[in-house]
């Protein structure tokens, strides 16, 4: 059997069109609220670790900035500085690392390319999705060269769910916990942490008032307060008035200015947010509530 001319024309259009179609419906492409996952994941890392700082930028596969966060105390030339790893990283398709130690091992010759495609630091790492390069992150400010491509690569795995750090060092499964009512209620006679655990990044209080409290910040901890019993007025943000450090990422002051007043009672829930100031401003009688911090 021979095709004519015309529908042996119209067989090669359809072929055409259907793997024009397949190249680009599997092409991955990376999406703009990909990106802020990507630094969520980042930004989430650098809690985990008590990160000092770090700027965390993402491009996509041609090298433009898509989102960029900088955590509080990071140098100001640190954005540049990620945007150029992550640069690096999506257009040279490797990790920044890899030119780093070229450069270092003797080919200076490298660093004659220009700055605002190569940025050869340790920190930048393609982003990949089902095997294929959609972008990059690239990290600066952190504690160390190599805490910043840790974060990278946290945000960079938030796709494939990879974690080669804990491949690397795999974590044993944390053991359940239990703590009879005997325990609880001694623990609430007296106001007292009810669990604090290294391995966790979470701690859980039993706390107990009798009298009002100082203003209170924790810079890294933040607040879930369950109200079991009693009364009290609890006053959030606004200002500590005289306010001084007085253990490693905790800060007191004598009141608050300008916050925001609420009665609290048996069964209420308020979620303090890490830096936010709070006051137990006036209680009535024993107040019992569970604390649980979350760093």
């Amino acid at each position: 059997m021979r095709l004519s001319l015309k529908t042996a024309a119209m067989i090669l259009a359809l072929t055409s069109l259907t793997s024009f179609a397949q190249a680009h419906t599997t092409e991955k492409k990376l999406t703009i609220d990909g990106a802020k996952k990507v630094i969520a994941a980042a930004v989430a890392y650098a809690k985990k670790n008590n990160a000092p700082g770090g700027v965390i930028a993402v491009v996509d596969d041609g090298g433009n900035l898509m989102a960029l966060e900088r955590l509080d105390g990071t140098f100001a030339a640190g954005a540049n500085i990620s945007i150029g790893k992550a640069r690096t990283a999506v257009l040279f398709k490797r990790p920044t690392k890899v030119f780093e130690d070229i450069i270092k091992n003797g080919r200076t010759a490298m660093v004659a390319l220009p700055d605002a495609y190569f940025t050869p630091l340790q920190g930048g790492v393609p982003i990949t999705i089902d095997g294929q390069i959609v972008g990059g992150v690239g990290v600066s400010g952190a504690s160390s060269a190599q805490q910043d491509e840790e974060l990278a690569m946290a945000g960079a795995n938030v796709f494939s769910g990879e974690q080669k750090m804990s491949e690397a060092m795999p974590m044993k499964a944390l053991p359940v916990l239990f703590f009879d009512q005997t325990q609880v209620a001694a623990s609430f006679s007296k106001g007292a942490v009810l669990l604090d655990d290294t391995n966790r990044n979470y701690m859980v209080h039993t706390s107990r008032r009798d009298q009002p409290g100082l203003a209170e910040i924790h810079t890294l901890d933040t607040d879930i307060i369950y109200v079991l019993e009693g009364t009290a007025t609890f006053v959030t943000g606004g200002s500590a008035v005289e306010a001084k450090e007085t253990a490693p990422n905790e800060i007191r002051g004598a009141r608050i200015d300008s916050g925001e007043t609420r009665q609290l009672s048996k069964g209420d829930v308020i979620i303090v947010p890490n830096n936010t100031p709070h006051w137990f401003k006036a209680v009535g009688g024993a107040f019992l509530y569970y604390t649980i911090k979350v760093r």
